[in-house]
């Protein structure tokens, strides 16, 4: 007589249990938990469980966004023609794709950055992770455009560029969190219109080129 297979045991995923259930919790109750103890208890883990995972209620924002971060990544990297982008049109694709994701998390979003104040706020500690990995990446984007020359190499305004374009996140993050248009247009419009003058900015303007001639005559007179 054969014996049944043994059972597996389908181990959860623990770290992904309590991201999704403090989204929910924010989503039914308006708020965050009122405490580890009582979040761990909701979804039927024990508190040390939580701890394995994360330090605070905060570490847990940390990581949505980042993930958020690295889902828009996998995203734009499935996109074979992304690879021969210029910076802007990388940039651009990276705000665009951005958004999408963000909209999957919109709700929960609102409830925590609605407020501007409040967004004032918790924003600078929430998205720091968030912060350090896109300027990871906006650095590799900066420096292809530098290669190319579609970005000019200022001396001590150059390395200040990842910031700006930090800045210019939050700008879009903020418009679009305002945003009821139909199908977040007035966003994409905002999404392009701010890249195109970032990068405009960026790039060689007339005074570049009047300042290399000028500094070519001053070397050669």
């Amino acid at each position: 007589m054969e014996t049944a297979p043994a059972k597996k045991t389908v181990k959860k995923d623990q770290r992904k249990l309590i991201l999704e259930g403090f989204k929910i919790y924010v989503l039914d109750h308006g708020s965050e938990p009122a405490s580890i103890f009582k979040f761990a208890q909701s979804l039927k883990l024990k508190e040390a469980d939580f701890y394995t995972y994360f330090t605070s209620f905060k570490s847990i924002k940390s990581s949505i966004w980042t993930s958020i971060f690295e889902d828009t990544l996998a995203e734009i990297q499935k996109q074979e023609v992304f690879a021969s982008y210029s910076a802007r049109e990388k940039f651009l694709g990276f705000l665009f794709t951005w958004i999408e994701e963000l909209k999957k998390s919109r709700s929960y979003l609102l409830v925590l950055y609605g407020d501007k104040v409040k967004a004032l706020r918790e924003l600078p500690a929430d998205t720091r992770e968030f912060k350090r990995a896109f300027i990871d990446f906006s650095e590799e984007i900066l420096a292809e455009g530098k290669e190319t020359e579609e970005i000019a190499d200022r001396p001590y305004v150059t390395e200040k560029y990842g910031e700006a374009l930090w800045l210019q996140v939050m700008f879009v993050l903020r418009f679009w969190v305002d945003d009821r248009s139909p199908r977040f247009e007035k966003t994409d419009a905002a999404v392009e219109k701010s890249v195109n003058l970032a990068f405009d900015l960026m790039g060689k303007s007339a005074l570049d080129t009047f300042l290399d001639f000028a500094k070519f005559l001053y070397q050669n007179k």
